[in-house]
């Protein structure tokens, strides 16, 4: 059908007129409006002989990828709605039916039935009658150029509607002077027409094209609009009617059981009356097939005798026929309204939506999808009372930027009558405002990863030991100069954190390990990473390194390390597939691919993949991120535990919020999940679904998303880490032995070593100053912890040596070499000492008066 309605509606040039019968036929009626010689002839050949219709309003259709792998249709959007058929998909009766009520002769005259057309003409000019007795290819015609009418008109415009029954009206209402120029146009148009294509093309055309009444347009949706069947399976009764509907559309409608019309103020053509109106038309049709030969006389009789029984079937357009895909369905939409692929202004846009016949393969693929709706719809309520809650998962193909499910805990719907207290929305959580979604949401300690790559790109190691304890981090750097923003912040579950690596800290999500990273980086060259990998916040649509209103520092430490900023879920999947892509950051596209009503491709939305961080910082940032999926990671509620290599990240943002990110090597997820509009005063933890805490409710959505799409894509082994960000890193422990406490510290803590001071102890060094360090001076890891020891200012005790059975005057030597003093209690020179106090090896500081007894001398 696309190509034989598409022939036809193409530009039909007209050459010449058709012989001298036509304008014979043409100038008496001319000379009636008051027109004669050579003046009638000039007339006809004057008229316009180029008819440009340019293409007929079709629906566009959006397709989503179902289980099964191929397409199945996800929404449609149209001002008419037409499914052009080809000749073959109509029944014969069809055919037979409007020609026997519209142009019996229609396979016998050239485009004009000159008698009929010359006494109509008639008429009109003396004002008697207003019929048209127009051909099929006449009417044919007619209704292109109504639909060149419509086109000029915008739904977003105030009387719409009134325009639209203008179009008819001055098509085919025309009386006088105006009735004659119709007609004339019309004839000189079918005539070339008539050669340009063959009567089955024409007829066919005109069939894909008539107004059945409201917004039904072609055989093919009236057939299943008013009767639930196609127009190949239409039954004589059937027919008859739609053959009778075309000559006054919304007089003839069947679709409206409390009357279509009004007479003498009263409605008619409704189901209480049969809809007489239809019914006599019908009748009208079937007694005309009837004398044409065309169905017997007990085919006739039987129909004439059937009732008007429509069977009404409503094709819902917009986002809302696409169920628990709405949202991606649109998300879809709104880049069709925004993108400049689609137009140059929205009402161009608007119109490619509306009229433009576009069947849009989206890269919805239900095989994700599935599983991630039933996943939200198990573990999210709709809504939560007296709360705004929300929650919404995005998988994205990392290799390509496709964008494979959106699903969302919400009711979709975009009339006036949304509630959002009861989960009623159009918004799309998983997008930014530009795309139909709002202001985003804060992701949490899933943004750590910036800090993360930022640490790899300046050359840091994951091995180097930092410490991570709760105290208070002051000293920053911002955008090149010294920040001074104490911060003071504690871990989940109030742990005090500890003294380690950036491993550790990714695997635990350490919020004071991260603290302590930022500390040793550039807040705005965080951001920065975060930019090159897409993110943006949700609205306004701005770059994370800018102000998103006034009196905002997008480079402050805790929208920098710890996510305080509003961000699409979509951006943030796009993130973690970067760094699962080997650094490739690939823009999201929701579109595969968009075919024309004239069956070729059309230009689709650009898109790109770009290498935005070196392979061996994606890998190494990966690398750490395996650790938060395994065993003793924050994120292993969310493991599908499936065999593919995953990484990944949680985030929380006070009690109200929380994030699941998640990726293999080809598919990344995102999960989001709390109050969309911030209140503190929701706990996720607080509140359930079924007995378990919605706080729970990301891990099990996406390891749903995640592990359909394993199954589907899989995911190979990551990329080993670079051996140089994986090192482990010693450096010199200088000696401050000696030094003041204050000292030492400072000399320390300046070469990024953790200190603490340990109880005095007694040392020959002054009192005050530092007597001993743990560890020594030399090679140690670096952010070691040196314990400092200060003196007490008193010597330590030493041994005192073990002088027993030695003579008198050596042991007395010996103890005084030692430092100790020496009572002899009348011990002499060669007297053995028998005994000795303090005892033999016990501890006594320098100075101790020793004690000796003595045998008799020898």
């Amino acid at each position: 059908m696309k190509g034989v309605l598409g022939g036809l509606l193409g530009m039909v040039g007209l050459a010449a007129i058709a012989g001298m019968l036509a304008t014979a036929a043409v100038t008496p009626a001319i000379a009636i409006a008051g027109v004669s010689g050579s003046k009638a002839l000039s007339i006809f050949e004057n008229l316009p002989n180029s008819l440009v219709p340019g293409a007929v309003m079709e629906p566009t259709t959006f397709y989503g990828t179902g289980t099964d792998g191929k397409p199945f249709q996800l929404a449609k959007f149209y001002d008419q709605n037409r499914v052009p058929v080809t000749f073959e998909q109509v029944s014969p009766i069809m055919y037979d039916a409007i020609l026997s009520s519209e142009d019996k002769s229609f396979y016998e005259h050239g485009g004009v039935n000159l008698g009929a057309t010359v006494k109509a003409v008639y008429d009109n000019v003396r004002g008697t009658s207003s019929r048209g007795a127009s051909t099929i290819s006449q009417q044919f015609v007619k209704n292109v150029l109504i639909q060149q009418c419509e086109k000029d008109a915008s739904p977003s415009e105030d009387g719409y509607a009134d325009k639209l029954q203008k179009c008819w009206n001055d098509a085919t209402n025309a009386v006088g002077a105006d009735g004659v120029q119709r007609k004339l146009q019309e004839m000189r148009y079918a005539i070339q027409i008539e050669k340009d294509y063959s009567k089955n093309d024409i007829l066919l055309g005109y069939l894909n094209i008539a107004n059945f009444g409201g917004q039904t347009y072609g055989i093919e949706a009236a057939a299943n609009y008013y009767f639930g069947t196609t127009a190949a399976q239409l039954t004589l009764n059937q027919a008859a009617t739609l053959a009778g509907i075309v000559q006054n559309p919304n007089r003839f409608r069947i679709d409206r059981p409390d009357g279509s019309w009004s007479k003498d103020g009263k409605p008619t053509n409704s189901a209480a009356d049969g809809y007489a109106d239809t019914k006599f038309r019908r009748d009208y049709v079937l007694n005309r097939m009837r004398i044409d030969g065309k169905i017997t006389k007990e085919q006739h009789d039987a129909a004439i005798a059937e009732p008007i029984t429509p069977s009404i079937h409503p094709t819902t357009q917009g986002c809302a026929a696409a169920g628990d895909q709405a949202y991606f369905c649109q998300y879809v939409k709104k880049i069709i309204e925004t993108d400049k692929a689609f137009g140059k202004n929205r009402a161009d846009r608007q119109e490619k939506l509306t009229r433009g016949g576009m069947q849009v393969y989206t890269s919805l693929d239900m095989r994700v999808q599935g599983p991630g709706v039933e996943a939200m719809h198990k573990r999210a309520p709709q809504y939560v009372d007296g709360y705004s809650f929300g929650a919404s998962g995005v998988s994205i193909e990392a290799t390509t930027g496709r964008v494979l499910s959106i699903v969302q805990n919400t009711q979709f719907n975009e009339t006036a009558s949304a509630n959002k207290a009861l989960g009623q929305t159009s918004l799309v959580y998983a997008v930014d405002s530009a795309h139909g979604g709002g202001a985003g949401f804060q992701p949490g300690s899933s943004y750590k990863l910036f800090t993360l790559l930022d640490w790899l790109q300046q050359g840091h190691s994951l091995n180097e030991r930092l410490d991570g304890t709760y105290h208070l981090y002051s000293k920053y750097t911002q955008c090149g100069r010294p920040f001074n923003n104490p911060t003071k912040i504690s871990n989940f579950n109030n742990s005090r954190g500890y003294r380690g690596t950036p491993m550790q800290f990714t695997r635990d999500s350490l919020n004071t390990g991260f603290l302590s990273m930022a500390s040793k980086l550039d807040l705005c060259d965080i951001n920065e990473i975060a930019a090159k990998l897409g993110v943006h916040y949700g609205s306004p649509v701005l770059p994370v390194t800018e102000p998103a209103y006034k009196g905002d520092d997008p480079n402050g430490v805790y929208a920098s390390t710890l996510g305080s900023k509003n961000i699409a879920p979509l951006q943030m999947a796009g993130a973690y597939a970067t760094v699962a892509n080997n650094g490739v950051f690939c823009t999201p596209k929701a579109i595969d691919k968009i075919v024309g009503p004239d069956g070729k491709d059309m230009a689709i939305p650009e898109s790109s993949c770009s290498q935005v961080l070196d392979p061996a910082i994606a890998a190494t940032a990966a690398y750490a991120l395996q650790g938060v999926m395994k065993n003793g990671g924050t994120g292993t509620q969310g493991n599908p535990y499936d065999g593919t290599p995953l990484i990944g990240k949680t985030g929380t943002h006070q009690s109200f919020a929380t994030a699941m990110s998640e990726a293999s090597t080809k598919v990344a997820t995102f999960v989001w999940v709390g109050d969309t509009n911030g209140n503190e005063k929701f706990s996720l933890a607080k509140t359930r679904r079924n007995g378990i805490a919605l706080n729970t409710t990301r891990f099990y959505v996406a390891k749903a998303m995640q592990g359909a799409a394993d199954q589907v894509y899989g995911g190979d082994a990551f990329p080993q880490p670079d051996s140089n960000l994986t090192r482990q890193v010693m450096v010199n422990l200088p000696n401050v032995v000696g030094q003041s406490v204050e000292q030492a510290q400072q000399t320390l803590e300046d070469d990024g070593f953790t200190v603490q001071v340990g109880a005095p102890v007694d040392s020959t060094v002054g009192a005050g100053l530092v007597a001993a360090q743990d560890p020594g001076p030399g090679s140690v890891p670096t952010g070691s912890l040196v314990t400092l020891s200060p003196s007490t200012g008193n010597p330590p005790a030493i041994a005192v040596p073990n002088v027993v059975g030695e003579k008198f005057g050596k042991a007395k030597s010996t103890l005084e070499g030692a430092g100790f003093g020496v009572s002899d209690q009348g011990c002499k020179g060669g007297s053995p000492v028998t005994g000795q106090n303090p005892a033999a090896n016990a501890p006594a500081p320098p100075g101790t008066t020793v004690s000796l007894t003595c045998g008799p001398e020898n």
